[in-house]
């Protein structure tokens, strides 16, 4: 559609400098094509008196969805006020059509001339609506619901209010002969960009209000059978509650180093020793390792205590909560489609102790074996590679499990049964010597769930604690810290308890029927984003550039001083002069002997 003319907009805008996030300067011929026309629109918005980004309220009393479910040909014009981001339009005459997407859904608006503009002046319609305002803009509209010629139902407009201006170009999805065109699927932008994502996506924000059903869901059970939920701290003095690598950051008013949680599990027990029935608490956690399709090093997760139970108790508990979370995010259904897996969370689950699996997958019985012998099958028998001298027994039957065994488990399956140097804070098993009560749920191929019977016995909890110091002084940065304050509280008392974590990312993943957990995660974490290499205004000018041409060049495609190599001085003196008159510049025209040392200097 064609735009008014340039000239305006440049005299007022285009010598400006228009700061950015680091208080640096942007010229505007850094902006794209689109960017600088809807510039344009805005500043004529603004000769018209129309404030792009009024304060306000604008009450709507409907939405899209809503409208067209209830809509009743029968019933009297029923009126209603909406707003949203209009995502097309198709200009006929006097008599128009949008679509307006609200935060349920889209719904059209049909917009006539006369309606909207009653008296002599026209321009809210000739002009605004049809020249300055974008795909992407906010508007407001109160009109009333009626069902178009062809069956769809619509809102005719009576009013319309612009109430923000959108600067930036959607990537609107097109179609051509069943092909589409402009699709906004690449994974990284879209994790990157995800207001973008979730604008122009369908299904995406769909993902998040099922996160949010399952945090719901989930909070509910607890709070149905009377446990608490609690705030615990982010920042500590020690990482303990798990195994894993910290971030450490710096506590300048008391001048110590400090760590990002890597667990909630330490104070959660604490308030169980303060006498708590139960408590759990859903918060993130941090830790300081790698990145994939199913971890991000800042995750959520919820753990759950509860006083005189034991891990028997909580299998059954976590069958009930996972069925009930299931129905809610599934309408009812107990079946999640997962890739090709179709995953049932329809209670009871399969119970197998984690020696049994191993034995199962791999065919060796690692019952009473000794580390050395366990190392021997672990790097001789079973080829495992990255095995070194740091590794304990417990961490060589995890590796052994987690090459060999957990992939296998589609339908949940609560392994059992940890040997003791595997589970640092766990009860020693009632009736099997070395081994301990705890269980991990595997859903899919992958952990879901870490669940113990409490250790409570603070002679024994202080033991295991060395014990890891010693794996720690033999190289292993993810073995846990002796907490001091946790083995007071401890023998002051802790009653029988179960405690479990779930992760909710993995959770929604499962739920939801995501492959990668960046699909669940609003803003997941990401490499820096790579930005095109350029030379500065600096440099540019040690060549004699004045810092204005600096902004034409880059928009010819020199970036960096180097791409003036093999130029022309004629030549480019060419391409910036056209760059010049269509942007109406007014740049005093650079001598070729002035651009011919350019080159030169590039070249030297």
């Amino acid at each position: 559609m064609e735009k008014a003319p340039l000239l305006s907009f440049f005299s007022y805008f285009c010598m400006q400098k228009i700061k950015n996030s680091n208080e640096t300067t942007m010229n505007i011929l850094e902006l794209s094509e689109q960017e600088i026309v809807r510039r344009q629109c805005l500043q004529e918005l603004k000769e018209m008196g129309i404030n792009p980004y009024p304060a306000a309220e604008f009450p709507t009393n409907a939405f899209s969805v809503d409208i067209k479910k209830a809509f009743d040909a029968d019933e009297e014009k029923r009126e209603v006020v909406i707003a949203g981001r209009m995502m097309s339009r198709r200009i006929m005459g006097k008599a128009s059509f949008m679509e307006l997407q609200d935060s349920r859904g889209r719904i059209q608006v049909y917009i006539s001339r006369d309606d909207i503009c009653p008296g002599d002046d026209k321009d809210l319609y000739n002009k605004v609506f049809k020249k300055l305002l974008d795909i992407g803009d906010f508007v407001g509209v109160k009109g009333f619901v009626f069902r178009t010629q062809t069956g769809e139902v619509s809102v005719h407009a009576q009013e319309l209010t612009l109430l923000s201006k959108s600067l930036k170009p959607l990537p609107i999805v097109k179609y051509k002969d069943g092909v589409a065109y402009d699709k906004f699927d690449d994974p990284e932008l879209r994790a990157r960009q995800r207001y973008v994502d979730l604008v122009v996506n369908e299904g995406v924000k769909d993902t998040f209000l099922k996160r949010a059903t399952v945090l719901k869901t989930m909070r509910n059970f607890f709070d149905e059978h009377g446990y608490t939920e609690v705030e615990t701290p982010t920042l500590q003095s020690i990482a303990g509650g798990a195994s894993a690598r910290p971030f450490i950051t710096h506590f300048n008013a008391l001048n110590i180093d400090m760590y990002m949680r890597i667990a909630t599990e330490l104070y959660l027990k604490r308030l169980i020793v303060g006498g708590f029935e139960g408590v759990y608490e859903i918060g993130k956690n941090f830790r300081n390792e790698g990145m994939d399709k199913f971890h991000n090093p800042e995750f959520t997760c919820m753990e759950l205590y509860v006083q005189y139970k034991d891990y028997n108790w909580m299998m059954r508990f976590t069958e009930q909560l996972l069925e009930t979370i299931c129905r809610a995010v599934n309408n009812g259904a107990t079946e999640v489609k997962n890739g090709e897996n179709v995953i049932s969370f329809k209670a009871p689950f399969r119970r197998l102790p984690i020696l049994e699996a191993i034995k199962e997958k791999t065919g060796f019985d690692l019952s009473d074996k000794t580390e050395d012998e366990i190392r021997h099958i672990a790097v001789d028998e079973l080829k495992l590679e990255g095995i070194d001298a740091s590794f304990g027994k417990g961490k060589l039957i995890d590796e052994i499990f987690g090459e060999f065994c957990e992939g296998t488990f589609i339908q949940p399956t609560f392994i059992t049964d940890y040997p003791v140097e595997m589970s640092p804070l766990t009860k020693m098993h009632r009736s099997k010597p070395g081994l301990t009560e705890r269980f991990e749920l595997m859903v899919n191929g992958k952990e879901l769930a870490n669940a113990y019977s409490e250790l409570n016995d603070p002679i024994d909890q202080e033991e295991r604690f060395k014990e890891q110091m010693k794996l720690a002084d033999k190289g292993d940065d993810e073995a846990m810290i002796i907490d001091q304050d946790f083995l007071r509280a401890l023998q002051y008392g802790m009653p029988p308890t179960s405690g479990i974590g779930i992760g909710i990312d993995r959770l929604c993943m499962l739920m939801t029927g995501k492959e990668f957990i960046q699909e669940v995660l609003l803003f997941p974490q990401m490499k820096p984003e790579a930005k095109l290499p350029q030379s500065s205004v600096k440099e540019w000018a040690a060549l004699g550039v004045a810092e204005d041409w600096v902004y034409v060049l880059r928009k010819a495609g020199f970036n960096l001083i180097s791409d003036l190599k093999d130029e022309k001085a004629q030549g480019l003196q060419q391409k910036l002069l056209e760059i010049n008159k269509k942007y109406k510049l007014g740049y005093e025209k650079p001598a070729l002997e002035d651009i011919q040392k350019w080159i030169d200097g590039a070249n030297g």
